[in-house]
Formats: C-alpha cells, sequence, structure tokens
C-alpha cells in the first residue's frame, strides 16, 4: 500500500471482488432458459398431432385445451420465481433494473395463473402477456453501469443495441398476433433470447467483479477497481 494510501485509506484500491454477483443468482439466471425451452419442448410433444409450434403459442399449451397443461403452467411459475431470484442477486444494477426484472417474474406467475380458455382468451391472460413482453424487451435498457471495469454489453451503446433487439423482436411478435401464420415461432424466438439476458447480465457483471480477468476488459494500471455499491 502506497503512502498515500496509509494516510487516506479512501484512496486504497479496491480489490475486485469474486461474489460480485452470488452464485445462486447465476443459477437462477440459468435455469430460467433452461426450463422455459425444456418445458416447450415437452409439452410440445405431448400436445396431439393438429398442435402446430409454428403458428401456436406456448400459452394455448398451458391453457384449459392443452395436454398435460401441468408442464408448461408449473414451467412458468418456475420462471418466474427464477428471475425473483436473480433480481434479488444482481444487486451491482440500480433497483429500477432490479423492478423490472421483477416485473417480468410476476407476469410469468400472472400467465400461469391466468390460462387461456378452450377458445379465446381472457383480459388477465392478455395483461400479463403484454406486461411481461413490455418488461423484458425494455429490460436492457436499464442495465447500464458507469462504473469501472464496465462490461461492453452493460455500456450504454450495449444496452441500447441489446434493447433495439428485443423491441425489433417485439414488434415482430406482435405482427404475427394479427393473423400471421408464424405466431409461435415468434414467439419462441423472441422469449429464448430475451430469457437468456439475464444470465448474459449476470455473467458479464461476475467477470467485472473478477477485476475483468473473463475477457480482455481488465482494469488499466493505475485505476482503481469499482466497488459494488459504485454499479449502483
Amino acid at each position: 500500500m502506497t503512502q498515500a494510501a496509509r494516510q487516506d485509506p479512501a484512496r486504497a484500491p479496491i480489490q475486485p471482488d469474486p461474489d460480485f454477483v452470488p452464485g445462486w443468482a447465476l443459477i437462477s439466471a440459468a435455469l430460467a432458459p433452461l426450463l422455459a425451452t425444456s418445458a416447450w419442448l415437452v409439452a410440445g410433444a405431448l400436445q396431439p398431432a393438429a398442435y402446430s409450434p409454428m403458428r401456436q403459442t406456448i400459452s394455448v399449451m398451458a391453457g384449459l385445451a392443452g395436454t398435460d397443461r401441468w408442464v408448461m403452467t408449473w414451467a412458468l411459475f418456475a420462471v418466474g420465481l427464477a428471475e425473483f431470484i436473480t433480481a434479488a442477486g444482481l444487486t451491482a444494477l440500480r433497483p429500477p433494473a432490479r423492478v423490472v426484472l421483477l416485473v417480468a417474474g410476476v407476469a410469468s406467475i400472472g400467465i400461469a395463473s391466468f390460462p387461456e380458455p378452450a377458445s379465446g382468451s381472457t383480459p388477465f391472460h392478455i395483461a400479463f402477456t403484454a406486461l411481461g413482453g413490455a418488461a423484458v424487451a425494455i429490460w436492457p435498457a436499464f442495465t447500464v453501469v458507469r462504473a469501472w471495469p464496465r462490461p461492453p454489453l452493460l455500456s450504454p451503446l450495449g444496452a441500447a443495441t441489446a434493447t433495439a433487439v428485443f423491441l425489433i423482436l417485439l414488434t415482430w411478435l406482435i405482427i404475427e398476433t394479427q393473423g400471421g401464420s408464424q405466431l409461435g415461432l415468434a414467439e419462441r424466438v423472441t422469449s429464448s433470447v430475451e430469457c437468456c439476458w439475464p444470465l448474459v447480465v449476470a455473467l458479464s457483471l461476475r467477470c467485472a467483479g473478477r477485476g475483468g480477468r473473463c475477457g480482455g476488459n481488465r482494469v488499466p494500471a493505475g485505476q482503481q477497481m469499482a466497488s459494488p455499491g459504485s454499479y449502483r
């Protein structure tokens, strides 16, 4: 430690924290896309031959007319819970980012709690579906961090790019709801990409907590490592 640091502890370099993002948050972030994808693959295989994953939504498999609807229903509950846990662990992000992720979790649980009827839909199901779609689409915009080392994906440019991609996917999905023939495909692509993003954010922050040693974003010589609180 330098003489200046001994005299002023606030000037001492801050050491990287390998637990910047706890392991349990990484696990929950990884479980969400794994559970979602596995569930719609398994549930899809259980549906009658008339079911088309290209044209019909995931909600149909969890709906009252779905075969073995419990598979998709419990997966939606589990994904919502995983997003709650991930939001609790991403303390390096500002509170609005964590709140939006919590909203996405609430929406997933709401979709499962208010399934589609045998025909048509319900106001609650539509509301939670719209809420979840909007929340996950705009979530990257809230994940910008300004402290060093800043993961490139969590820079203003990285967050803006991810948000733009998600909004394009959401627009495609909305267009397909208007009588499109690829609604099921649009929903699966959109949900798969967006569901993975919390894991990408968690891994990026974990790398930053290790001093950027995960891939080239190292702390320059003479520059201090940011404390976890400075990311918020």
